[in-house]
């Protein structure tokens, strides 16, 4: 396990929480899900109630908008573990209860800097910010291509951008709408939702490409990166797909949620990097992850859904 370096953040775009370039298989990330990890009210009552007051502009604007709940990320623990012979990593994400609404009244605020906590402490310094916890998928074919999409210009983010296929985990798929710690038992609500990391990066990439599920093996976590220009996090997977790249094209056509981009490319590792320019900082350094994470990959031996592998971590 390391620590964080000026070098591994030489980007003034972003900001990598946790780096596994390796991959952390399903059983290797936790999650402490807690009312202790939700957002925390500003005191400037000013600043605050100018959440309401976005949130009704964006509304009127686009009536279509709806306020769902999202997981709201608040930090993370990075552990070394002993299973059997081996050291294995372990993450363990630290994630509260938000919404949709308060994501777009702080972190898309144009007051969002407001929000902040002077603090070199990431969990104090976003406090009072929603911080929605998002998901990116790097998916990579049979015949070595890269998965990337072109957004519509009618999206409220990135409109126009080169990403890769991700949206959020959602907190009712767990059954999630608000923190019930009477009735529910913690241990299991806490197995859930880290399976739900997972799950819903497939459920993205079946949703946006059209790629039949059974064709995606199992998702490797390799990150969090984090946007300097609102302070919004993504975690990032890295997902084989068992379709060469000419057999999706046509999948692509009859993609449930295809509305939210206008093209589908299936890329060169090469043509990646050049690609990488015109995409927004966190997806530009998943695929440096992923770049890493192919090149350990290629020197170990297993099966194609073996991606569990000891992970290397940086951590900011």
């Amino acid at each position: 396990m390391e620590s964080g370096s000026s070098s591994v953040d030489s980007s003034p775009a972003f900001k990598l929480l946790v780096s596994c370039p390796t991959g952390l298989s399903s059983s290797q990330v936790s999650v402490f899900f807690d009312e202790a990890y939700d957002r925390i009210p500003h005191p400037d009552i000013n600043l605050e109630n100018s959440i309401a007051e976005v949130w009704d502009r964006k509304l009127q604007q686009n009536t279509s908008l709806f306020n769902g709940k999202k997981f709201r990320y608040a930090g993370h623990i990075l552990r070394s573990e002993t299973a059997g012979s081996k050291q294995e990593s372990h993450v363990f994400l630290h994630l509260g209860l938000t919404d949709y609404r308060t994501f777009v009244g702080t972190n898309l605020s144009q007051l969002w800097e407001n929000f902040l906590v002077p603090s070199e402490d990431d969990s104090i310094r976003c406090q009072h910010t929603s911080s929605p916890l998002g998901n990116g998928a790097v998916v990579e074919t049979t015949d070595q291509r890269i998965l990337v999409l072109k957004r519509s210009n009618n999206v409220g983010e990135f409109p126009g951008y080169f990403v890769f296929p991700g949206g959020h985990p959602e907190p009712q798929e767990v059954g999630i709408t608000y923190h019930d710690k009477d009735s529910v038992d913690s241990r299991l609500l806490n197995r859930k939702v880290a399976q739900e990391m997972f799950n819903s990066i497939i459920r993205e990439v079946v949703e946006e490409i059209g790629l039949p599920e059974k064709s995606l093996c199992d998702p490797v976590f390799i990150g969090v990166s984090q946007r300097k220009l609102n302070v919004r996090p993504t975690a990032f997977f890295f997902i084989k797909c068992t379709l060469q790249s000419k057999e999706i094209q046509e999948l692509y056509c009859g993609a449930q949620d295809g509305f939210e981009s206008t093209q589908f490319y299936a890329v060169s590792r090469d043509d990646l990097e050049n690609m990488a320019k015109k995409m927004p900082a966190a997806h530009s350094r998943s695929s440096a992850l992923k770049n890493r994470l192919m090149e350990l990959m290629e020197k170990r031996v297993g099966s194609r859904k073996d991606y569990g592998a000891v992970g290397s971590f940086t951590s900011s």
